[in-house]
């Protein structure tokens, strides 16, 4: 296979073209947005990042897909209305292969005043208010509704019984996983034709050239643009000094389900002394449950994989433990991850949680558009945003915006979905390309398929299938890009201990990562 195979991501610059009409630098979320939507106006599109996909914040979040609730509830009512539509393009047309709707759950505890219960349920029913002004079918989220007692226990049997007087239940979506759909979001816009190149680092960028380093081999590339993005996030200020951001830190906690057995619903656990806060109990789809997030100022050096704090784990286990039967110990946690939320600095503004999660586009001096702010929900309007700037900017003429109505590879209604015939666990990340993954794995090693879909152990579901495609499809170029971004056995250090062989047996039946 070649380096310009489409559909297939490359590590290195090898062949990197030396001129295009759009440079995109990052491949988070909204950089491998931007890379789509380029492409798909019929743009040509060289996509870098000097790590990996999904190296940085669009990993760290909590796999939901907001329909705005939080952002209501904090008075940002545009950011929940686009919210509230973005969320419904994903789950109906662009990814319903990696999104479901799940069940979230406020309970109503004696901690709980009646005036914030009240306040809790009006909150809900106007977010039901957004999916219908969004045109979200009910089929895919049902309407809220006021539980008893009894059946707030029927699905969260851990909850704390003195005094609960019952739940609101709503429904939101969620992700299978934030690391797997920047992934097929790049592997659909180099279906169209876009070059998306890892371990290429942006050395010095203008509006209308980049210079970049193979961090393969250590060669450097002058590449020509047109127009260059910078979709950078928390690093945008590196890259284009006008740029000023305030990190915002948010903390999540890693927890083996049998910790609150029997949950089948997102819990909102209310912070103590605030009246729109709250820690979220988060069931995964891999058996594990989430429990977040903190959003504490992030000041200093930004770090390429930012760390929990001692206090942040504390609050954390503190909030939740006072909604349960049973209090959630440190020996409980199984790992813990961090991102950093890449919101601007305005004046004037407060403390980092009122800062507004509108996102923003800003032109440099040198023709350098940059995309800031915003949440992993509204990554596609992001991207059609910029991709808009940068034409106005540099006068470049394309094609209207299609994503909307794109859908990424691997996506079909959820009841041909449902009809495959490929184990439920490709279906789920891969969605119609699970036979691709298989086949393809079959091909390049010679294995069974038996071997191949085994789970690499007891407790990590993942397969040598899977490890596989991600070195020949998905540009993993060592064990760190398989097991902690194409998937997340690397969120809990003991399970990846035991896949790292499987990793390693994935790159070597596969052969040497494309370059």
């Amino acid at each position: 296979m070649t380096a310009s195979t489409p559909g297939r991501i490359t590590a290195g610059l090898d062949g990197v073209p030396t001129q295009v009409d759009v440079v995109v630098v990052g491949l988070g979320i909204t950089g491998a947005g931007v890379a789509l939507d380029a492409a798909s106006r019929g743009l040509s599109v060289l996509a870098v990042d000097a790590q990996d996909l999904a190296f940085g914040t669009s990993r760290w979040s909590s796999k939901l897909v907001h329909g705005g609730l939080r952002y209501l509830a904090s008075g940002q009512v545009g950011v929940a209305r686009e919210s509230a539509v973005e969320r419904g393009i994903l789950m109906e047309v662009t990814a319903p292969h990696l999104t479901h709707a799940i069940p979230t759950l406020m309970p109503f505890g004696s901690d709980v005043p009646r005036t914030q219960a009240v306040a809790a349920r009006a909150a809900t029913w106007a977010g039901d208010l957004l999916r219908r002004g969004a045109r979200t079918s009910v089929e895919t989220l049902p309407r809220p509704r006021h539980l008893s007692r009894t059946e707030a226990l029927q699905l969260a049997p851990s909850l704390r019984r003195n005094g609960l007087r019952g739940a609101m239940l709503g429904w939101d979506g969620q992700l299978e996983d934030d690391a797997r759909l920047v992934t097929t979001v790049a592997r659909t816009a180099a279906a169209h034709g876009a070059q998306v190149r890892t371990r290429a680092r942006v050395l010095s960028a203008t509006g209308s050239s980049v210079r970049l380093r193979d961090e393969l081999t250590g060669a450097s590339h002058e590449v020509a643009a047109r127009t260059v993005v910078n979709a950078t996030g928390v690093w945008a200020g590196d890259l284009v000094d006008e740029v000023r951001l305030r990190p915002s830190r948010g903390t999540h906690l890693v927890l083996r389900e049998e910790t609150l057995p029997g949950l089948r619903v997102v819990v909102y656990a209310p912070v103590p002394g605030s009246f729109n806060r709250f820690v979220l109990v988060l069931p995964q789809p891999d058996g594990t449950l989430y429990v977040g997030l903190t959003d504490e100022p992030a000041d200093g050096p930004v770090p390429d994989v930012p760390q929990p704090t001692d206090p942040e784990i504390g609050f954390l286990l503190d909030v939740v433990s006072a909604a349960f039967e049973h209090p959630i110990h440190r020996s409980d946690v199984v790992g813990a991850f961090a991102g950093l939320r890449p919101l601007l600095d305005v004046p004037g503004e407060g403390e980092t949680a009122d800062i507004s999660r509108r996102h923003a586009v800003l032109t440099s001096r040198t023709g350098v558009v940059t995309i800031v702010g915003g949440k992993l929900t509204t990554y596609r309007r992001m991207a059609q945003d910029a991709v808009d700037a940068a034409l106005a900017a540099s006068g470049l003429e394309a094609g209207p915006c299609r994503t909307q109505s794109l859908p990424l590879l691997g996506a079909a209604p959820r009841d041909v979905l449902a009809g495959l015939e490929q184990p439920e666990r490709l279906v789920r990340r891969f969605g119609t390309e699970a036979e691709l993954v298989l086949a393809s794995a079959v091909e390049s090693t010679g294995l069974s398929e038996d071997e191949l879909l085994a789970p690499v152990d007891g407790t990590v579901p993942v397969t040598l299938a899977e490890l596989v495609f991600g070195v020949t499809h998905e540009g993993a170029h060592d064990v760190d890009d398989l097991l902690d971004r194409r998937t997340r056995v690397g969120l809990v250090a003991a399970d990846r201990a035991l896949a790292v062989p499987a990793a390693e047996r994935a790159l070597a039946l596969a052969g040497a990562p494309m370059s």
